[in-house]
């Protein structure tokens, strides 16, 4: 029999979804004074710490090194060997704690915020229902607000054969304990190229499908083209243009067949989807509040879902920024908001860069590719910048040209881009793709978030030898 029972006092703050977004805002209101709850029907610390980012990193990171390795004199011969799959995995496990989320519950514990786990929905404004795996139904009120961070889950599309074959997503992707022997990717964005990436290196042999003409095309062009160029020398199969029509598993079990438009196919032992990505927001109560269910939210800068003075939506949920530091950004930002509200204060600091508003979002979104090589990118690219009405410059540079790249790795491939505003002389947005060059994009994130301009960039001198003298190479060509 179902019980319900009515919280007597309530929260302050409730929040739907206890991933780092979740998690960071209820830190964030807990530091301003109010009181929070938290409801989640999975694991805590959500799809990032167990079946994303960490997992995926996880997976990548000997990839990663033992290439980087095998560019270095006197090192290569001692890794030519295939890579240990078994303790890839182990370690892979351990980084997400066996799928046990003990740990993350005993920091929320020590905040103060009470844990319920079940699945939270909307019973109107300020009010939320959760049920618990055994039935039991709480309804907790919210004084001030109700902040849902659902996420997303992976978007499959709708083609003949595919549910009967039982396709990865990203989930299984960074989940699965065994090597295919063959993997058909399907999708050339993030997920695609780093689990291509991935499981190419631990001994499958990859065929990448991708429907547009490039690899991660929502970055400057070039990335793609060579990272892509980079999993072709290392045995992938990668075809652009390759729309899939059909999918093929006799008995959802055994090899399958990808049939691709036009009548070619491609077998594997298993197939990942990497398609995209759709709001959990379709059995959350958002009828009961005017919204659409499955619908992504419409917020503003400050997080608070259009239309209302209570509800925000942040992270994915809200399709501003589909990353989970972006989404802990946003998190910042609202729980700030939050209690500012809370508190009485109206005048939230709310203009452009202010403490209650993400324009990050907007104009400085940070993105590594754990690709191999990495490729990472900050702000505009030159064809956003253009159509935003810029007067711009993309300056390039062939990462060859820096000193520590060729002490990096022995036939070191990289290239860099910096799009400066001519009008105001700062840096809109910045591109790199080569080994070790994620760690080059907080830099161009600071400029581009600062505003730095170029003048007082030329006075920010990088150290030698290191891949941050692209900075100085980049100054050097924009000046002339």
């Amino acid at each position: 029999m179902t019980r319900t029972v009515e919280d007597e006092h309530g929260y302050d703050v409730v929040v739907i979804g206890a991933g780092p977004v979740g998690e960071n805002v209820v830190d964030r209101v807990r530091a301003g004074g109010l009181t929070a709850a938290i409801v989640e029907s999975e694991l805590i610390g959500g799809e990032c710490s167990y079946w994303a980012c960490m997992p995926s990193k996880a997976l990548l990171r000997p990839a990663i090194a033992r290439s980087d390795a095998r560019k270095v004199a006197g090192l290569r011969e001692s890794v030519y060997g295939p890579l240990d799959a078994m303790e890839v995995f182990t370690h892979r496990d351990d980084v997400v704690g066996h799928w046990k989320d003990d740990g993350q519950v005993d920091w929320l514990d020590s905040i103060g915020v009470r844990v319920l786990r079940g699945h939270g929905r909307l019973l109107g404004p300020r009010r939320v229902e959760v049920t618990s795996p055994e039935g039991e139904r709480h309804v907790l009120t919210a004084r001030h607000a109700v902040v849902l961070c659902t996420g997303t889950r992976a978007l499959l599309p709708e083609l003949p054969g595919l549910p009967g074959a039982h396709p990865w997503t990203s989930r299984e992707a960074t989940s699965a304990d065994r090597v295919p022997e063959r993997l058909v990717v399907v999708g050339g964005g993030v997920v695609g190229v780093e689990m291509a990436t991935a499981w190419q290196a631990l001994g499958a042999k990859v065929t990448l499908l991708v429907r547009g003409g490039g690899l991660l095309p929502r970055m400057e062009p070039f990335l793609g083209e060579h990272v892509a160029a980079a999993l072709v020398t290392r045995g992938a199969d990668v075809r652009t243009g390759a729309a899939v029509s059909a999918v093929v598993r006799d008995g959802g079990t055994g090899p399958v067949t990808v049939v691709l438009e036009g009548g070619d196919h491609v077998e594997g032992d298993e197939v990942l989807f990497a398609t995209g990505r759709r709001p959990r927001t379709e059995d959350i109560g958002l009828e009961t509040v005017g919204l659409t269910p499955g619908s992504w939210l419409d917020v503003d800068d400050s997080l608070r879902v259009t239309g209302t003075d209570w509800l925000y939506a942040v992270g994915d949920v809200n399709h501003r920024a589909l990353m989970t530091h972006q989404g802990k950004y946003q998190a910042r930002i609202a729980g700030a908001a939050i209690a500012a509200r809370a508190h009485g204060d109206d005048s939230l600091d709310a203009g452009r860069w202010g403490a209650h508003a993400a324009t990050a979002d907007h104009d400085a979104v940070p993105q590594v590719v754990f690709s191999d090589p990495e490729a990472a990118s900050v702000g505009l690219t030159l064809a956003e910048a253009e159509r935003a009405g810029h007067r711009v410059r993309a300056v390039d540079l062939d990462m060859r040209q820096v000193a520590g790249a060729g002490l990096y790795a022995q036939g070191y491939r990289g290239h860099a881009r910096m799009v400066v505003d001519l009008e105001r002389e700062v840096v809109l947005g910045a591109a790199f793709v080569g080994p070790g060059i994620g760690e080059l994009l907080h830099s161009a994130t600071v400029a581009v978030v600062g505003e730095v301009p170029i003048a007082r960039l030329w006075h920010a001198v990088p150290a030698y030898p290191t891949l941050s003298e692209a900075w100085l190479r980049l100054l050097e060509a924009y000046r002339g």
